[in-house]
């Protein structure tokens, strides 16, 4: 059992890495700017996977979802904005630096919960966010490649994902799973998205991509679709099998995989241009 469990956690780091690393090459190696179609490409992709895992029988999907989807729907809104608003971000900013200022979430929902939740807060979790606070406060005076814009979206991206997960604690006990949940977000995500495409000039902008046909970036825009689906299974599965504090533990070692390894690129491709 705990080989399976070990399995899985390495798993999902693995689909952590790559997804991150997939995105960070369209958006920032490739330089494809258009979150409305990328983001629109990945949640088409999530979505027919999903679907197709559900007809043969590997997950399970709430039949009577309709009666559901306008309670789940502020929460389908605030996913469109936290996969826009960090697809935005992450073409501007270094993984590093966008992982801190995503983390930054996490002290939202402490700050939720200790105000308006009534929950006891360990001394441990209160210095943690305070921690997390001061590191993103240093960040700008120290980021040689300061971005207003990439940090304005990250900031966007941020509130975002602590309101998301604010509003599902809120709703627990919920009649709709995490697939569930999933499931809707990547209808609302494609349909808000497409309908998006064309006021914010990413449909037309975009044929003017000069990789729009090389097979590079068709082969990661494929893989950045399929990396999120296996993401958020795996993603599902170990919330599901470990413990919370044993799923935040391999959730914590993912970001630092993730963190690491895009600070050794960096120092690569800095070595390799000097």
């Amino acid at each position: 059992m705990n080989g399976r469990r070990s399995l899985l956690g390495l798993t999902f780091c693995t689909c952590y890495l790559a997804s991150h690393l997939t995105n960070k090459y369209v958006l920032s190696v490739l330089k494809f700017t258009y979150p409305t179609l990328f983001q629109g490409w990945q949640t088409l992709i999530g979505g027919l996977l999903l679907h197709a895992s559900w007809k043969l029988g590997w997950v399970e999907i709430n039949s009577s979802l309709r009666s559901h989807v306008l309670a789940w729907l502020p929460a389908s809104v605030l996913f469109v904005g936290i996969i826009y608003a960090g697809s935005r971000a992450l073409s501007r900013l270094a993984v590093p630096v966008f992982f801190i200022l995503h983390n930054v979430a996490e002290v939202l929902i402490c700050g939720y919960q200790k105000c308006v939740g009534k929950e006891k807060t360990s001394p441990t979790k209160i210095c943690s966010a305070l921690f997390l606070v001061a590191a993103a406060g240093c960040l700008p005076f120290q980021d040689a490649q300061f971005d207003p814009d990439g940090y304005f979206w990250a900031v966007v991206h941020l509130f975002c994902v602590g309101a998301y997960k604010i509003l599902r604690k809120s709703q627990k006990p919920s009649v709709l799973s995490d697939i569930d949940q999933q499931y809707l977000n990547y209808i609302f995500s494609v349909a808000l998205l497409a309908l998006a495409s064309h006021p914010t000039g990413d449909l037309f902008s975009a044929l003017d991509f000069p990789f729009l046909y090389f097979y590079r970036f068709h082969g990661s825009c494929c893989a950045s679709g399929a990396l999120g689906f296996f993401l958020t299974l795996s993603t599902v599965k170990l919330k599901s099998i470990l413990a919370p504090g044993q799923c935040a533990a391999w959730i914590f070692f993912a970001k630092e995989s993730s963190w690491s390894e895009s600070v050794s690129q960096r120092a690569r491709t800095r070595y390799c241009t000097a």
